[in-house]
């Protein structure tokens, strides 16, 4: 009778251990307040991106040398890209016709400054009265030369902007004395580079 009821025992230990399944004692102890490890639930932890760690190590600081080259390639880049595209005041589809109805018809203005250099040479009070005659007759006329250009320039970008642009909130006095300054640049000169050939209808 003892040993009967050791068996006994002994069985419903065995059981009581072997009833419990995992999912089970999973479950008790969520109840109890543990918290399972991210291994234990399967889940992986995402790597960092690439972009956001951390370098190796230091960069290597830049010569004397290195630096000052490496700051004239930027101001090289930075020239290149105005000489290109312009700065914010050529920004607007305005601009870029004005632009093009200067750059599409030779200026007197482009000669306005040599001429002015060769007029201050010829005034010079050791000059003789007829070379000082013909500079100032030579002054004269490019200062005529230009304001007719600078009027007819006007009147052409005036009529373009009324057909092409009859809502537009530019004002024609910004976009004559636009045109006019690019007029008395020399071509080669102008920012940005001209896109339309002398001749070229637009």
């Amino acid at each position: 009778m003892p040993s009967l009821f050791r068996r006994k025992s002994t069985d419903l230990v065995d059981k009581a251990v072997t009833s419990v399944t995992p999912d089970e004692a999973s479950a008790a102890a969520a109840r109890r307040g543990y918290t399972p490890s991210k291994k234990e639930l399967g889940v992986q932890t995402p790597k960092r991106p690439v972009a956001a760690r951390r370098p190796a190590g230091p960069t290597k600081p830049l010569s004397k040398e290195e630096a000052r080259e490496r700051r004239r390639q930027l101001r090289a880049e930075s020239s290149a890209e105005f000489r290109r595209e312009g700065g914010p005041r050529d920004r607007g589809p305005e601009r870029l016709l004005a632009r093009n109805v200067v750059d599409s018809r030779r200026t007197v203005g482009t000669w306005f400054f040599g001429g002015a250099l060769i007029v201050l040479l010829g005034s010079n009070q050791a000059m003789p009265p007829i070379v000082r005659l013909i500079s100032n007759i030579l002054w004269g006329a490019l200062a005529l030369g230009v304001v007719i250009d600078s009027i007819l320039i006007s009147r052409k970008i005036k009529k373009l902007i009324r057909e092409r642009f009859p809502k537009t909130d530019q004002k024609l006095g910004s976009l004559y004395l636009y045109a006019i300054m690019r007029a008395i640049t020399f071509r080669r000169m102008r920012a940005p580079a001209p896109r339309v050939n002398l001749g070229d209808p637009i």
